[in-house]
């Protein structure tokens, strides 16, 4: 498997050097004392350390493909961050002093998928889980471990680490954000770097809004216009733009490599006006829409009379299986004023048996929960408990993305110069303190697969601006998806946060300062 280090790798590399260590003098012993994100499961320290030097190795002890791609990103981040020329190498033999150990095992099942064990030694470093994407989760916390660059430790070409044992693994299967691409298009080098800060705090899921009234994000091969009208502008009126399928084919490898999967969205009936706008038989006056460049919502629809609509949908949705290897398409459904509501059942329905013709399982925003659900549809939630209830009462599963925790466009306060807040404003302890199994009651953990965190970006126009809304509030909602509820505390994530502030600060990122964490100077 070929993997490729991305030039930005902002948050698993970039970031792993100064805003995942500690800046010590002394020497680290304490494992229990480092600052990690999302907190593990258990934590032992052993009262010793271990040097990582520039003759150290990676060691894969199987020749598995993603093992070795594994190893291939650990040895580029490391380069990054530590200025270390650490090599990997394959196979069990000629270990010595310093190097990182990753080794597949089948003895620890309550690690399930995604599970890993650190174990640090004065003489090496090991990391053992039941599969790849286990293992890769624990580089992560490894990364996180280092401490800051060598004229800091005062030692010179090496790094320590304090050593001990770590076991961890996740409460939640599917822990993501959505990024929405159609307000305003952010290209393929913006969206790997939105990637490498998923995977450095254990996230697995990026959801891609596609498609809306402003923009219309993929290349449709049957359906040019799609892309080259409907997405050459956005809102505001800018420039637009969207990704070649080879493009999108290339995010979805890069995601992949970090095992993250990406979950395309095509929003429909409503927020659909750039199609509308490309294609006018999908309009019932079979007349094209002007292109919309503003930010109201409701006022689009999909003609859902038309044969010609779901002979568009079937193309649209072939195309875009084809291209993505992971097992869900997510129709939208949200906010479809436009639509008759018996019309958009039907339309719903329709919908979801092409999506599974296929291959697909179909995701769509809390909405669809009233048309003809089954086992294979998942609900997002963003909006109604009751649409939510009806849902799981239906046989479907839930993401919880409450408007109200996890809306990382919601504006902190009413100063807050980026953002809205018609759901709420949205400060670092609201975005932290709540769980998905006690959100709702009537839906338990078992009704759950996991937990998103949406970035719509109607105002938001650069990396920049994302970072300014997204710290450290993503850093919440890894947490709440990974550890579980009995295992986090305010005060103890808000004392990590602070801990972190000084190196976001230190690689510019332009995160929101709240007031409510004491940051250190």
């Amino acid at each position: 498997m070929k993997i490729r280090i991305h030039f930005y790798l902002f948050s698993s590399v970039i970031l792993i050097s100064c805003l995942f260590v500690a800046c010590e003098k002394e020497t680290p012993t304490d494992l229990t004392k480092s600052v990690l994100i999302p907190q593990p499961l258990s934590v032992t320290a052993t009262g010793s350390s271990f040097l990582l030097k520039n003759d150290s190795k990676i060691v894969a002890t199987t020749n598995d493909p993603e093992l070795i791609g594994v190893g291939q990103i650990l040895s580029g981040q490391l380069a990054v961050a530590t200025g270390l020329s650490i090599k990997l190498h394959e196979g069990n033999e000629g270990q010595k002093k310093g190097d990182i150990l990753l080794e597949l095992t089948d003895s620890e099942p309550s690690f399930g998928g995604e599970g890993y064990q650190l174990e640090i030694t004065n003489k090496q470093v090991k990391i053992s889980s039941n599969t790849p994407s286990g293992i890769f989760w624990g580089t992560q916390t490894l990364l996180q471990l280092l401490p800051a660059q060598a004229g800091d430790t005062g030692q010179i070409g090496s790094f320590v680490i304090p050593t001990g044992s770590i076991q961890d693994y996740p409460v939640y299967s599917h822990r993501g954000s959505m990024l929405d691409v159609s307000r305003h298009f952010f290209d393929v080098d913006d969206v790997k770097r939105y990637i490498d800060f998923l995977a450095a705090f254990k996230m697995n899921v990026l959801h891609l809004h596609l498609s809306d009234d402003q923009g219309w994000r993929i290349e449709i091969k049957k359906w040019p216009n799609l892309a080259t009208h409907g997405g050459s502008t956005q809102v505001g009126g800018g420039k637009g733009g969207f990704y070649t399928q080879e493009q999108y084919k290339d995010l979805v490898q890069y995601a992949a490599d970090r095992f993250i999967t990406i979950i395309p969205e095509i929003d429909m009936p409503g927020h659909t006006n750039a199609a509308l706008a490309s294609y006018p038989e999908l309009n019932c006056n079979g007349k094209a829409t002007e292109l919309y460049t503003g930010t109201e919502v409701g006022f689009s629809s999909l003609c859902t009379s038309n044969e010609i609509t779901y002979q568009f949908i079937d193309d649209v949705i072939a195309e875009l299986s084809a291209i993505t290897p992971g097992p869900y398409i997510h129709i939208g459904g949200d906010e479809s004023h436009a639509t008759k509501k018996e019309d958009y059942l039907a339309f719903v329905n329709r919908v979801k048996g092409i999506v599974e013709k296929h291959g697909k399982k179909m995701i769509g925003w809390d909405e669809t929960a009233q048309a003809d659900l089954t086992e294979n549809s998942t609900v997002q939630l963003w909006a109604s408990p009751a649409f939510a209830k009806e849902a799981v009462s239906k046989g479907a599963k839930i993401i919880m993305s409450p408007a109200t925790r996890t809306y990382l466009d919601m504006q902190y306060d009413s100063t807050t110069r980026l953002g809205l807040h018609w759901a709420a404003y949205i400060e670092v302890d609201s975005s932290y303190l709540w769980a998905p199994e006690t959100f709702i009651k009537g839906i338990s953990k078992e009704d759950i697969i996991g937990i998103e965190a949406p970035l719509w970006t109607e105002t938001i126009t650069t990396m920049d601006e994302i970072e300014y809304m997204v710290f450290p509030r993503l850093l919440s909602i890894a947490e709440i998806g990974w550890t579980p509820a009995n295992n986090r505390n305010w005060e103890n994530f808000k004392g990590r946060l602070a801990a972190f502030g000084k190196r976001m600060e230190a690689m510019g990122i332009d995160f929101y300062r709240s007031e409510l964490v004491p940051w250190e100077k």
